[in-house]
Parts: C-alpha cells; structure tokens; sequence
C-alpha cells in the first residue's frame, strides 16, 4: 500500500508563523506591565532592607508577588 502524505491544518508552517505573529503581538503590553510591577516591588521591598538577607528576600518577593499575591487571594477566598 502507498501511504499518502496528508498534511493537516496544525502542521502546517502557515499555522506556525501565524501562531507566532499571534503570541507575539498580544503578549507584549502584559510583558511592560508585570516588568513596572517588578521595578516597583523592587523600590518598596529594597527601600526598608537594612541587611543583605533582606536585601536578598526583597529580590525574591518583588519576582515572585504575584504568584504569593494570588495564593494569599484564594486562600482568603477558600477556593
């Protein structure tokens, strides 16, 4: 038997680019807004750090508030 070479819509590279085009023009002002959010927890959380492990733990929390942000809201939330 002769096997048929099928190319379906998702293997594509037309769907490929344009998946690619896609991500990178929506994915782009959320990028800015998380980055502002990082620089200003860096400011706050730096701005009261009197010792370099705080220093080091007010790095961690400025990367990482919005995952500590969401886990206090559902725990709040009971969900």
């Amino acid at each position: 038997m002769k096997k048929e070479n099928i190319k379906t819509e998702c293997c594509s590279d037309n769907f490929f680019t344009q998946r690619h085009d896609h991500h990178s023009r929506c994915s782009g002002s959320s990028g800015a807004i998380y980055g502002l959010g990082v620089v200003g927890a860096l400011f706050y959380f730096l701005g009261n750090a009197a010792t370099f492990g705080a220093v080091m733990l007010g790095i961690g929390k400025a990367f990482f508030w919005p995952a500590i942000l969401m886990f206090k809201l559902l725990g709040y939330l009971g969900m």
